[in-house]
């Protein structure tokens, strides 16, 4: 299993802040497709995607254990 987190905006968008899906050996990409056609509303692509807290790409696969932050856009001043 693949345990998920969603911050700040991502988490009222999909109304829980952690959930675990059985995506190992799925791609960062798939896991995407799987949040938008779960989530409607959810912002595809305007967040990163971090994997054991280190910032992943679409084509990176994911494992059994991994722990996926879903981070949106953060912006200061």
């Amino acid at each position: 299993m693949i345990q998920l987190h969603y911050f700040a905006g991502l988490r009222e968008q999909t109304g829980v802040s952690e959930e675990q899906v059985d995506m190992a050996g799925r791609t960062v990409e798939d896991l995407w497709q799987w949040a938008t056609e779960k989530y409607p509303d959810f912002v595809s692509g305007a967040a990163r995607v971090a994997v054991n807290e280190e910032y992943a790409l679409p084509t990176d696969v994911l494992e059994t254990g991994d722990v996926v932050a879903f981070i949106p856009p953060v912006s200061g001043g």
